[in-house]
């Protein structure tokens, strides 16, 4: 194994934890990415004495292994955070997740959702076998949460009708409780911070970048290398800057989509699977404003339509250092399908608009500086397609002696733990002759 040559395209979180696990295994990678630093989207941009990342980027943990190895490769700059996140709806801000705090609705909403959660429970017994995503919805938490939540906010976010996506992704993202437990907290009122990111890490200096930092760092990093092809028959890699490299395992993070431009000679059936791979783009809008935004908050989902937004977090709540004193500095996130045009001429007026309606900012909190990131890639959308197309990708890549990795190379919903515990496994196989 030692002999091999292995190839990584992407110093992204993905191909930089890969090539730390197989470093730490005695194995040896040459990484090539397109861009003039490490980190695709777990970068930070420093403007103006503000920090900012490619929209929130925040660490989950359900793996005490993963935490305790993030903290050893940040040297301590760390800290955890109880989240404190929030949806605004009905002119009001109530505490996330929804269908566990929708006690502090109107009492006629509060009543319909209560309603129609004890007739969808049917004794607390969860449908989870749903042919579609609208059906596990509304068989979950009932007409109620649907209606004033779970359907707009999807529908927004998703960009695809909730009948045409699946729900496999469901259960490991949304929270569900029972009947019992929920009237329980709507008849005392009480509170409920519940979710995998009921709790949530970020570095207390410099940004998320600093988690690539640590991973990247004695690394063989090849800057400013474009993939122009991969010739399966040679076995190569051709770069836009002309240089060429054999590999016997290439280890890509590209997204599945852009293998059509560079792979020669791809059966038509794969094309074909890539094609109907679908996603949605995200525009994240950055400010650094005066003054000193929502104490304590961390971000708020909005699933009203007449707002172009459906998130918005505060970065200064997650550390200080990330902007100058008496400034704050939030992320605004708008999404968009890779079928659908984004008009961004006259996005910033809008979204400044719409943020001062909903109470985001006042008229005090003069804009200091911006920072525009177009996320093309963002999340794979798991429509009906999804299974199968993938599939079929990733096992012919796979007979290849390619491994497509990460949230985009293996297009799948990955927290940044999911792809750490992700490269982890990729570097164990490799390691045990498995590829």
């Amino acid at each position: 194994m030692k002999n091999k040559k292995i190839l990584i395209i992407g110093a992204g979180l993905s191909g930089a934890a890969t090539a730390y696990f197989l470093k730490r295994k005695g194995i040896k990678a040459s990484i090539f990415e397109r861009e003039k630093e490490c980190g695709g989207l777990c970068r930070s941009i420093k403007k103006g004495g503000f920090t900012f990342d490619f929209s929130g980027h925040l660490l989950h943990f359900r793996n005490p292994e993963v935490l305790s190895l993030v903290k050893k490769i940040l040297k301590g700059n760390l800290t955890k955070h109880k989240r404190q996140s929030f949806i605004y709806t009905f002119n009001r801000f109530i505490l996330s997740p929804y269908q566990v705090n929708f006690y502090n609705l109107p009492q006629t909403a509060a009543a319909e959702c209560l309603k129609g959660l004890r007739l969808a429970n049917n004794n607390g017994r969860f449908k989870s076998n749903n042919s579609n995503f609208l059906e596990w919805i509304k068989g979950n938490f009932g007409e109620g949460i649907a209606k004033h939540f779970m359907v707009p906010y999807n529908l927004k976010f998703w960009k695809t009708p909730l009948d045409k996506l699946s729900s496999e992704w469901a259960d490991r993202f949304i929270v569900r409780r029972s009947f019992k437990s929920i009237k329980d907290d709507f008849s005392h009122h009480t509170p409920q911070i519940l979710g995998y990111n009921a709790y949530f890490w970020y570095p207390k200096k410099g940004g998320i970048e600093k988690l690539i930092e640590g991973f990247s760092f004695g690394l063989n990093v090849n800057l400013r290398h474009e993939v122009e092809e991969i010739d399966l028959k040679e076995k190569q890699v051709r770069f836009k800057t002309g240089r060429k490299e054999k590999f016997d395992i290439l280890i890509t993070t590209l997204a599945l989509p852009e293998l059509i431009k560079v792979i020669k000679g791809l059966p038509k059936t794969i094309t074909t699977s890539l094609k109907k791979l679908s996603w949605i783009s995200i525009y994240n809008i950055n400010l650094g404003v005066e003054g000193r935004l929502h104490p304590g908050r961390h971000w708020i989902y909005f699933p009203q339509n007449k707002l172009k937004f459906f998130r918005t977090g505060f970065y200064h709540n997650f550390s200080d250092s990330l902007t100058p004193p008496d400034k704050s500095s939030l992320y605004i996130e708008i999404s968009y399908a890779n079928s659908n045009h984004l008009d961004k001429s006259k996005l910033e007026s809008r979204i400044l608009k719409d943020l001062k309606k909903c109470g985001i900012i006042d008229k005090d909190n003069k804009v200091k500086v911006k920072c525009i990131n177009d996320i093309k890639y963002a999340y794979p959308v798991y429509d009906h397609n999804w299974r199968e197309a993938r599939d079929k990708v990733l096992k012919y890549l796979n007979s290849q002696n390619i491994l497509s990795v990460g949230r985009f190379g293996s297009w799948r919903y990955l927290s940044m733990e999911d792809v750490i515990l992700e490269a982890k496994d990729t570097a164990e196989a490799i390691y045990r002759n498995e590829i």
